[in-house]
């Protein structure tokens, strides 16, 4: 049995850490877009901005295209250098963290699509006042399960977490006015399923957040936290 030693062998772990590296760029560079894409949403359906509802919808192929790059090259890095231990874990944490990314990117294009639908109406109606903190609470949540991931630090990604709940009640009070008022007043329905889909779909996000932090929380300690109120 033959084996790699000496330059070869320096050779090799040169790339393989520079594999590494290029696909932990990758990763940063698609949760960057993805950051842009959550706020230009945002922003677009709070002031009714068609141009930059269209330009965050315009982004969605580029997110596509790291996406598939991504997995190309983590499936490289498993087949060609069979990583143990932290590598292995790294590897399949990207797996996971860039499917979590390319969905919450579609999700902010939703956003966006409701953002020219109610743009396109007579008369809109004003943002809900919540509206406004769900998506803040939202985007915060990616930033920072993205900065845990940049930090390796397990206790800020266990932070995020906690915060999904305040979504969650934020989204059901939304729901709940919306509902009252579509039984009270039949032609706020139109408007008024635009603005739940909105919603629910940066809820959606904080969903996707909560699970880039707890992939996060599996990389760094190895524990898996995973539908821990369900156990």
């Amino acid at each position: 049995m033959s084996s790699v030693h000496g330059p070869n062998k320096r050779h090799i772990d040169r790339d393989y850490e520079r594999e590494l590296g290029e696909l932990r760029e990758r990763l940063l560079r698609m949760a960057g877009v993805v950051e842009s894409m959550i706020a230009d949403a945002v922003r677009a359906y709070m002031t009714r901005d068609t141009a930059l509802a269209r330009r965050t919808i315009d982004v969605d192929p580029q997110v596509n295209r790291a996406e598939v790059e991504a997995d190309a090259l983590c499936l490289q890095i498993l087949a060609r250098r069979q990583p143990m231990a932290g590598d292995l874990r790294f590897v399949t944490l990207a797996l996971k963290m860039v499917t979590d990314l390319e969905r919450i990117a579609d999700l902010a294009v939703s956003v966006a699509h409701r953002a020219l639908a109610l743009a396109d109406m007579d008369a809109p109606p004003p943002p809900h006042p919540d509206m406004e903190r769900i998506a803040e609470l939202a985007g915060a949540m990616v930033r920072e399960a993205i900065d845990a991931f940049v930090r390796r630090d397990a206790a800020r990604a266990r932070a995020v977490l906690e915060r999904d709940d305040e979504v969650d009640d934020l989204y059901h009070g939304l729901f709940r006015d919306l509902l009252a008022e579509m039984r009270g007043h039949r032609t706020t329905i139109d408007a008024g399923i635009l603005v739940q889909a909105a919603a629910k779909f940066l809820e959606r996000i904080a969903d996707h957040a909560t699970n880039l932090a707890e992939e996060v929380i599996f990389f760094v300690d190895g524990t898996d936290v995973r539908h821990r109120g369900k156990r």
